[in-house]
């Protein structure tokens, strides 16, 4: 990371954030975050990925932010739509190597930043995959279809709703609490868990919505 403006500093408040967020993640992880990290602010500078452009705010509130859900992440195959740079998608797919993730974005130049920038961290388990995701299909369909900031979630849901299999939750990284999103959920969904998380470093607040298929024994228990 030579050519990257990553010091000790950003060394160490990324394995003070993990450690704040009492994750296991690798050193070897840990640097290849770092390199994605770098990757990220360089191509941001001429292809305007990010609105952010200091490299502390984007340890906080992309890297660090994105491994808050890393905890929740279950199943082997994830698909993160909207995922726009690789967000949380590629912070995940680098600490679980073993888990397949499809990265969904209409945005061409975004992923073609997170193709060239999987190819360089030598990362086998990310596929970009340039696409609306009403029009994406995939086979078979994954356990965890993941979402940041991408839309409401009338639209999330609407839209993503076909890449899920049977068992499987969509998952809604939101900032305040969307009671007025979750009024408009379809019928046939409904929020299993909400998680209330601290991101290390910065006072933003942030949610994870789990939102699973209705199924008959969970709608008999909401009338008793």
């Amino acid at each position: 990371m030579s050519d990257s403006l990553i010091n000790g500093a950003h060394v160490e408040a990324l394995a003070a954030g993990i450690a704040q967020l009492q994750l296991t993640v690798s050193a070897t992880q840990q640097q290849q975050l770092l390199q994605y990290l770098a990757t990220l602010h360089k191509w941001n500078k001429t292809f305007n990925l990010s609105g952010l452009t200091k490299l502390e705010e984007m340890l906080s509130l992309h890297i660090l932010d994105s491994l808050t859900v890393l905890p929740f992440i279950k199943g082997s195959r994830v698909a993160d739509i909207g995922t726009g740079a690789g967000l949380p998608g590629m912070v995940l797919a680098i600490c679980l190597p073993e888990t397949q993730f499809f990265l969904v974005d209409s945005n061409s130049k975004k992923t073609r930043f997170i193709f060239q920038a999987a190819h360089s961290l030598g990362l086998q388990n990310v596929q970009a995959v340039h696409a609306r995701a009403e029009d994406y299909a995939i086979a078979p369909q994954v356990a965890i279809v993941l979402s940041r900031a991408f839309a409401s979630i009338k639209h999330f849901v609407e839209s993503s709703q076909h890449l899920l299999d049977a068992n499987g939750a969509l998952f809604a990284m939101k900032g305040q609490f969307p009671a007025a999103e979750l009024s408009e959920l379809p019928a046939e969904f409904t929020v299993s868990a909400s998680h209330s998380l601290t991101i290390p470093g910065s006072p933003v607040t942030r949610h994870l919505l789990e939102i699973r298929r209705q199924n008959k024994s969970k709608a008999q228990n909401d009338i008793q």
